[in-house]
């Protein structure tokens, strides 16, 4: 009898002040990736004494009314940290596709800046894990991420760069 639940008034304070908030993670995906060991074999000659270069980087876009992808871009470069030949440089954009009502504004660009990448990110870190060890070197082991912490940084970022625009 859940078809009952469909009454009139059911639907009339359903529709109240709010719109009903809908979050669901249609599908992850890998969009990108790329490895490249330019040393190799000689690299494999030295101990691995690697200085790792870590870059994150995270992008939205709207594909439909209440569709968006969200993409967390890890880049890792390996060097040695001796040498600083580099040992591998490895790149995946790892995707996902989120269903998203009933949130505007500030809220769905930080659900879209830190939430959804927070949940893409161990997606990405066993896929970078995962490439390295294919390309002969140990896994890489990805520290979590602060997701929430960045998108904060960057919003601080751009207030203080609208602050000093609007003051030139």
């Amino acid at each position: 009898m859940a078809e009952d639940n469909n009454t009139p008034q059911a639907g009339a304070a359903a529709s109240g002040d709010k719109p009903q908030l809908k979050f669901s993670l249609q599908r992850i995906y890998v969009k990108d990736i790329s490895f490249e060991a330019p040393n190799s074999p000689s690299v494999f000659k030295q101990a691995f004494k690697p200085k790792v270069n870590l870059d994150l980087n995270t992008t939205s876009t709207k594909i439909a009314d209440d569709q968006y992808e969200v993409v967390v871009k890890v880049t890792a470069q390996v060097n040695d940290s001796e040498t600083g030949t580099t040992s591998f440089l490895a790149e995946v954009e790892q995707a996902g596709l989120f269903r998203i009502s009933g949130i505007e504004g500030a809220q769905l660009e930080q659900t879209l800046g830190a939430f959804c990448p927070n949940l893409l990110f161990p997606y990405a870190r066993e896929c970078v894990d995962n490439l390295v060890n294919r390309g002969g070197f140990p896994p890489l082991m990805l520290a979590p991420v602060n997701f929430e912490a960045m998108y904060a940084q960057r919003k601080q970022r751009e207030a203080q760069q609208q602050a000093e625009a609007s003051t030139h």
